[in-house]
């Protein structure tokens, strides 16, 4: 079972045979009235009969080469100037899981679901994730002039290192805090001896995301999300346009934090 909200996550099956006979049994409970639908999130799997509901690109970057040679693999002047220039301005990195880098974190996250026009997740969503992951979770925040720059959530699984939330002050965008933080976290997973560093879905129309992923030297795939049954209403996945974005760019980010809260759990 998947945490809540994850990119993908691969039944527990062994080839696509497993696959066939898991499925037979899932469509049997949704024919039957016992279940609405069933959705498979994969980017290794074929579709088993199931109709494709949406497709992302998913980036993860192997971890078996030296740190060097991963280091080397980087775009010069996008990753390692940026890695370069933070450290000479004095960036400072933290981590961890407590409450006070969580409240950062979390005010990093209204500035930046503010910038892309749509509700930030609950500061409640944060903390039962904290709650429920313990050692395997943990907050990055770089820090600038004592003021809280960027901050990435990552999550540990077996042999991967997972970043699943992102967000920063653009104001000290030019100075490389994002790039800190990602290169830190990435030799923490070198270091420990994991084997893959995921980067997470991109909307294949999203190209300035999708450049800054490619500029870390991870491979693309196709992340495909399965539905049954076809003829489904699916639900959509956007926060609408128009005056829901002008409210989202203007209101205050307490209102902001209020309407993450009652629309967030009506979200995929």
């Amino acid at each position: 079972m998947s945490v809540p909200f994850s990119d993908h996550c691969m039944p527990l099956v062994e080839n696509e045979e497993q696959f066939a006979c898991l499925l037979s049994r899932l469509k049997d409970e949704c024919d039957h009235g016992r279940q609405s639908y069933l959705e498979i999130r994969s980017a290794e799997l074929g579709s088993g009969g199931m109709t494709d509901s949406a497709s992302f690109c998913l980036h993860r970057l192997d971890l078996r080469p030296s740190t060097r040679e991963l280091f080397q693999a980087f775009h010069e002047s996008c990753i390692r100037r940026k890695i370069a220039r933070a450290e000479r301005e004095g960036v400072v990195y933290e981590e961890g899981a407590s409450e006070e880098l969580l409240q950062k974190f979390y005010k990093l996250t209204v500035l930046t679901r503010r910038r892309h026009q749509i509700p930030p997740q609950p500061l409640s969503w944060f903390r039962n994730l904290l709650a429920c992951l313990g050692e395997k979770i943990k907050i990055r925040l770089a820090s600038h002039d004592g003021q809280a720059a960027a901050g990435i959530l990552t999550i540990r699984y077996k042999t991967t290192m997972t970043y699943k939330y992102g967000c920063s002050d653009a104001r000290f965008h030019r100075i490389g805090p994002m790039q800190r933080l990602l290169w830190r976290a990435i030799q923490e997973a070198k270091n420990d001896g994991l084997l893959s560093f995921d980067m997470g879905r991109t909307d294949w129309n999203n190209q300035g995301l999708l450049a800054f992923k490619d500029h870390w030297g991870g491979a693309r795939s196709t992340l495909r999300y399965l539905s049954y049954p076809a003829n489904r209403n699916q639900r959509s996945r956007r926060i609408p346009s128009g005056l829901a974005k002008l409210f989202f760019n203007v209101a205050p980010s307490a209102v902001l934090a209020a309407a993450g809260d009652i629309l967030y759990r009506h979200l995929d």
